[in-house]
């Protein structure tokens, strides 16, 4: 049974939507958080969150692109923002 009859799903992983999964939750926990508690360094980093294991193309680029999300969040709340 063909459940994707016009090629619209391309090539889907199955295995890469769940663990692309990971980052866009805490991502979305953290611009929830910084919505109320109004923190801006929290909302950004929350939406770039969800947002970038949508151009992530390998395992890697989603681990990099996820610790250098967190460490600059990190950074930004050192500074006091």
């Amino acid at each position: 049974m063909n459940l994707d009859p016009f090629g619209l799903l391309g090539n889907l992983d199955t295995n890469w939507l769940l663990l692309s999964l990971i980052p866009s939750a805490i991502g979305f926990v953290l611009f929830v958080y910084g919505k109320k508690q109004k923190m801006t360094p929290h909302l950004v980093a929350g939406l770039l969150l969800m947002l970038y294991p949508m151009v992530a193309t390998t395992v890697t680029s989603l681990l990099v692109g996820g610790v250098l999300l967190g460490l600059g969040l990190w950074y930004a709340v050192r500074q006091g923002y």
